[in-house]
């Protein structure tokens, strides 16, 4: 209705409103779940560009990608049940603008000045300590690996799971030996072996790669320059584990995999190695919440023409987007379970109607795997055995297509009796 547009026009434009006041309660939230859940949760994190392009006439953007784009950045923290996959909902978002870089700078300089970087020590501070009953273990990828970012989960008593990006640093032995770590893991002994689905890449097609596992408990000594945060924090130096994942022998004119995955955990056994692999393995889930808020919510599609506005709207896509996550999981996950278990009874009948019509099924019988095929059909995927699984674009056109047969059916509720 008219009426409604104006009023989501000046909810977006209200000043009084921000991307993080908004995330808020749901931040609170998800907590909530947590300390009720108990046990250990994974908090799997990561920054993604959202791109309005470089012809966007929008004010307040700043460069993405290249610099020929234009938009912000996001960084997620969402929280994952370790034994499910299933995600639990956001626990932090941070959304930043790049700024320009000095030409020529030192490295004491950049150091000294607010880096992006940062944003990982941020958001582990905004998430704090776990509650009680509960451990909060984050799992990053190799965007995280800075002494920095260690010296933040140390602060907080978090556990981890970190990829190395540097992998010829300069670690410490019991016994006081200074070794790099790549140099270090090649003297341990093959622990035991992993496969590893390797998705295709340009020019590389698809394959099942067969991993050697390493482990070895290591010190990381405090870098030589740090920045003036890292100095006042006062860690000298930090202990932990390494475990390795590398192919031996990749196919011919292919990369071979090589995971260094450092870890707070006192890692003694292949078994204990594994469940660190494991952790790591479910990273992914937050880059599927990234792709549900663009490919899906088509949040880069928005027409706002200043940066305050896109981002008001964002941090609404972004609740949504984890709904639609949370709703995909479970059709993988439990696919047997019953639809009104995970979404409101409304939308299993109305869907149930809409697309059986006369011969409508018992809605109270319909699976989530079924609703969630059923709600992407709405939006246009046909479901042939050969389609597969429906992707983000259709489901997010059925659920707006549901969205909006709800309305009308609340309007000729309270309208016609």
């Amino acid at each position: 209705a008219w009426a409604a547009l104006p009023a989501a026009y000046r909810f977006v434009d209200n000043n009084n409103v921000s991307h993080q006041a908004i995330l808020k309660p749901n931040f609170a939230w998800t907590r909530e779940c947590l300390a009720t859940q108990g046990g250990t949760v994974l908090l799997v994190s990561d920054t993604t560009e959202v791109d309005f392009g470089h012809q966007r006439e929008a004010t307040g953007l700043s460069p993405t990608g290249n610099g020929s784009g234009r938009g912000f950045f996001l960084h997620t923290s969402l929280a994952v049940d370790r034994g499910t996959g299933q995600a639990l909902g956001m626990v932090a978002q941070e959304l930043f603008h790049r700024k320009k870089v000095p030409a020529k700078e030192t490295q004491t300089q950049r150091l000294a000045r607010e880096r992006e970087s940062e944003v990982w020590g941020r958001v582990i501070d905004s998430v704090g300590r776990a509650p009680e009953g509960t451990v909060s273990r984050h799992v990053f990828d190799r965007g995280a690996d800075n002494y920095e970012v260690f010296c933040h989960l140390v602060d907080q008593k978090c556990e981890w799971v970190v990829r190395a990006a540097q992998t010829h640093r300069v670690v410490e032995m019991r016994n006081g030996r200074r070794v790099q770590l790549s140099e270090l893991l090649a003297e341990q002994e093959v622990r035991g072996t992993r496969t590893v689905q390797v998705k295709a890449q340009p020019n590389q097609s698809a394959r099942t790669a067969k991993m050697e596992m390493r482990h070895v408990r290591i010190v990381m000594p405090r870098p030589r320059n740090v920045s003036p945060w890292v100095k006042d924090n006062g860690t000298s130096q930090i202990a932990m584990s390494a475990v390795q994942l590398l192919e031996p022998n990749p196919p011919k004119g292919c990369q071979a995999l090589n995971w260094i995955l450092l870890t707070s955990d006192q890692v003694k056994s292949p078994s204990q190695a594994r469940r660190v692999i494991e952790d790591y393995e479910q990273r992914p889930v937050v880059e599927e919440l990234h792709k549900a808020v663009k490919t899906g919510c088509r949040v880069e599609q928005r027409q706002y023409q200043t940066s305050a506005r896109l981002e008001r709207v964002t941090a609404v896509q972004c609740v949504v987007a984890v709904r639609l996550l949370q709703l995909r999981a479970h059709a993988r996950l439990t696919p047997e379970r019953p639809a009104i278990e995970v979404v409101p009874e409304q939308w299993v009948r109305v869907i149930s109607g809409v697309r059986h019509g006369s011969k409508r099924r018992d809605s109270v019988g319909m699976t989530v795997r079924e609703l969630y095929r059923e709600l992407a059909k709405l939006g246009g995927f046909v479901g042939r055995k050969s389609d597969g699984e429906p992707g983000w674009i259709t489901l997010w056109r059925g659920f707006e297509k549901l969205q909006l047969i709800l309305r009308g059916i609340n309007y000729y509720d309270t309208t016609c009796g």
